[in-house]
């Protein structure tokens, strides 16, 4: 029988059938649904574990920079050590994530 004959027309083993692919349908985009938001966390978890080192060494950077001036640019230097750690943190979120 058609999937789009009337209701009134199909058996009850038809309209079983109907009702369970209606509720897995459901299901499916539910569970899409939470994995849309659930990558959308992870990303800005992700974002901050980077960015908050990176700006935590910038800013300990200038306030060594102005407190003991000298030739190398503790700033530079600190943004880079910050960025590097954020990444090697998100690295290992994301790998710990997986498992």
């Amino acid at each position: 029988m058609p999937e789009n004959a009337p209701a009134s027309k199909r058996t009850p083993s038809e309209e079983r059938m109907v009702r369970e692919v209606s509720s897995k349908q459901r299901q499916l985009e539910q569970g899409h649904n939470r994995w849309a938001w659930s990558s959308i966390d992870v990303l800005g978890i992700i974002g901050w574990s980077v960015t908050l080192p990176t700006l935590a060494g910038v800013a300990l950077g200038i306030w060594i920079d102005h407190r003991w001036p000298s030739r190398f640019s503790w700033s530079l230097m600190l943004l880079l050590g910050g960025l590097l750690a954020g990444c090697v943190h998100a690295w290992l979120r994301v790998k710990g994530d997986q498992s």
